[in-house]
């Protein structure tokens, strides 16, 4: 089978299997296992905060960091299509008891002109503004990356209001991949940061929040709340050390194949992809007349696996276990479905 639905089906390496199954551990809810220690110092290391914490997912990370910034009765500003709102079940309003403000964009990279006017303050009618999120790279935007400027822009104006920033960047080493700045910059003036340790970087399970020691250590205990609390959890802290140290060289790699899969899809009858910057690309079928779903149905007939989430868009996801000969076979069968239509 190949599988582009997701970078998040990646298998983990032998180097991480190996030092899954040497890991030192301790039971880490009394903050006494080493290996998480260890990958909790290094996440906070390389995206230059005080403090990280180890989570189980992103979903988790992201719950825990609205809630951090912000007050049951405020409103956090987004883009509409971000995780947050459409993927995680609509934790902001179930845990941290606030409400999204969407703004609609074309490719899911807010700007300040467009944020500084939502920014509310305290009032007898309105509720205030909490927070702002965003994501880098963006999803359902084909995998697009932050402009820096547009970053630091957002960050320095919400800054100068006293509304703080957090970054969902699940998929922030791509777009550091992409852009050529380091996780370190991207992350420089957001507030609070969460990425995945189990999607492009490879590792089985896993993700990290991080910011400033005191929101870390309120972070954990916001953790235990949703019943994150893990004991001897080294065994995948293991993993995730690794794919930290060399996930990222092989992300390149995968945008490279995303591209070519772009291109192949380009020459297809009705078939127009979105602008790809990293491992993801969205593309429209709608002018085939064929439904998303009857194309990812037939496609799984032959041995390839596709998202469709919308009645015309698709998603294919590149990642390390899909090399350029089976992105190749599975555009040949895609083609050759459309031709059969």
């Amino acid at each position: 089978m190949i599988d582009l639905r997701s970078d998040t089906v990646t298998k983990p390496t032998l180097a991480m299997r190996q030092a899954m199954f040497d890991a030192e551990v301790g039971d880490d809810v009394y903050g006494e296992d080493p290996t998480v220690n260890r990958l909790e110092a290094r996440a906070a290391e390389i995206v230059d905060k005080e403090a990280a914490l180890f989570v189980p997912s992103g979903t988790m990370g992201n719950t825990i960091g609205i809630k951090l910034l912000t007050e049951h009765g405020q409103e956090v500003i987004a883009d509409s299509r971000v995780h947050i709102v459409d993927w995680e079940l609509a934790m902001t309003a179930w845990f941290s008891g606030v409400q999204v403000r969407t703004v609609e964009t074309t490719d899911g990279i807010l700007k300040w002109e467009q944020i500084r006017g939502l920014i509310k303050p305290v009032s007898f009618n309105a509720a205030p503004t909490g927070a702002i999120a965003i994501e880098n790279t963006h999803n359902l935007g084909g995998g697009r990356v932050y402009p820096q400027a547009v970053i630091d822009e957002i960050c320095d104006g919400a800054h100068e209001r006293g509304v703080p920033v957090h970054m969902d960047g699940a998929r922030v080493f791509n777009a550091a991949a992409a852009s050529g700045n380091t996780v370190k910059r991207i992350a420089e003036k957001v507030d609070t940061i969460t990425f995945c340790l189990s999607k492009g970087l490879g590792a089985p399970m896993g993700s990290i929040i991080a910011g400033s020691r005191k929101h870390m250590d309120r972070a954990r205990l916001l953790r235990k709340r949703l019943g994150g609390g893990m004991r001897q959890a080294g065994v995948l802290a293991a993993a995730g050390l690794i794919a930290l140290e060399q996930g990222p060289a092989e992300l390149p790699r995968d945008h490279e194949n995303a591209r070519f899969i772009a291109t192949e899809l380009a020459q297809m009858e009705g078939v127009t992809p979105f602008p790809v910057e990293t491992n993801i690309v969205v593309f429209d079928v709608s002018a085939t007349g064929r439904a998303p779903r009857d194309i990812a149905a037939s496609l799984r007939e032959r041995g390839v696996v596709i998202s469709a989430f919308s009645d015309r868009l698709m998603r294919a996801v590149t990642h390390r276990d899909v090399t350029r000969e089976q992105c190749a076979t599975a555009m040949g069968e895609l083609r050759d479905i459309l031709r059969r239509n």
